[in-house]
């Protein structure tokens, strides 16, 4: 499914001397690295702050916090995403408001969000799930409309852009992640979180260090979600490939979409909108399980994200969510399966791909 090793090699000497830059001057928790780190991704992401924190999942934490939402609010959540984006609001205390998703992108619904909308809620939290970004125009308007944070969840999709904006840049904040699977992958954990923001990036800075500045003395209650320094330099390496990394995505999600046209099996459409950049390259297929084995039994890796959709988790039973609340997620759950898309799947290993999904018949043979 993914050839960490591969990517590795790639930029393995680079990598070295960067760790060794960190051993030499012991900044191992936050430090020169990660500092040149941020202005890089805030240059990317166009705008004037980044903060590096430990992890994604830090990452919305971290923004939550500083929007002051807690106990007695509400966030307006797709379920059908990683369960980090609703586990961190039941973290600040706050309550995860679960909506369904598009039929096509697999992205929040807006439709669903405006009609999730109550005077607790505070905020909109869209994920820009497989890399494409969701319906930033239509959230956001709704989000000015009854004052609302957007804070959107783009772990899987650094690189890419709705109506020419890069993803992160939208809202009222962004988060990211790096975590090893990613577009863009560290050495272990490590997220980010830009924001226009001057204010909310100045709380940012404190929260990701317990709330203190100076040392010591703390203007807040904060957290331990410092970015390590190594990650930092790891990252920066990266980064330099990132664009062409995104573009070898883009070929091979190109390539699938011209093998697999007339076949019994839906590749993810594209909204014009937007830059895709194939965190994974994620197909629906009725026979989902049965199309899974298939390419097992040929030493095929596939993965399902996401099995069970977020309202039907039993750590949020408490909430009285119920089969049949998001339907069209519960169908999304049932039938997407990612296939391998990482820049270092060669051609004759996509061949293969493509020439084993053709051989599943009844579910993937040629249409009349």
């Amino acid at each position: 499914m993914l050839n960490l090793a591969a990517q590795t090699a790639s930029v393995r000497d680079e990598i070295r001397a960067a760790i060794d830059r960190v051993l030499d001057n012991q900044s191992f928790i936050l430090g020169p690295e990660v500092e040149a780190f941020e202005s890089e991704i805030a240059r990317l992401c166009e705008v004037p702050h980044a903060i590096g924190v430990g992890s994604g999942s830090d990452a919305i934490l971290a923004t939550l916090m500083a929007l002051g939402i807690g106990p007695g609010d509400e966030v307006i959540v797709p379920t059908f995403t990683f369960f980090a984006t609703a586990g961190c609001v039941a973290r600040v205390g706050a309550r995860p408001v679960f909506v369904d998703i598009l039929p096509d992108t697999f992205n929040i619904d807006p439709e669903a969000v405006a009609a999730a909308i109550t005077p607790r809620t505070r905020a909109i939290i869209p994920v820009h799930l497989y890399g494409q970004c969701a319906d930033m125009g239509r959230i956001t308007t709704l989000a000015e409309r009854h004052g609302l944070a957007v804070i959107e969840d783009a772990a899987q999709a650094l690189g890419a852009a709705f109506d020419g904006r890069p993803a992160g840049s939208l809202g009222t904040a962004g988060s990211f992640s790096f975590y090893p699977t990613k577009n863009l992958s560290a050495a272990g954990e490590a997220g980010l979180i830009v924001t226009r923001d001057d204010e909310l990036a100045g709380k940012l800075r404190f929260i990701r260090d317990h709330g203190q500045n100076p040392r010591y003395y703390y203007h807040c209650i904060g957290g331990n979600f410092r970015l390590d320094g190594i990650q930092g330099a790891v990252l920066r390496v990266k980064l330099k490939r990132l664009a062409d990394w995104n573009e070898c995505r883009r070929r091979n999600a190109a390539r699938y979409d011209a093998a697999l046209n007339g076949y019994a099996i839906m590749t993810p459409p594209v909204d014009p909108r937007c830059r895709h950049i194939y965190h994974q390259y994620t197909v629906r297929c009725p026979q989902r399980d049965m199309l899974q084995k298939h390419l097992a039994d040929a030493g095929v890796g596939s993965a399902v994200y996401y099995p069970l959709c977020l309202h039907q988790q039993p750590c949020f039973e408490d909430l009285g969510y119920k089969e049949g609340d998001c339907p069209v997620a519960e169908q999304a759950a049932r039938e997407v399966l990612s296939l391998p898309i990482s820049p270092e799947l060669t051609a004759a290993e996509q061949d293969y791909v493509i020439a084993t999904l053709a051989r599943f018949a009844p579910a993937v043979a040629p249409q009349s």
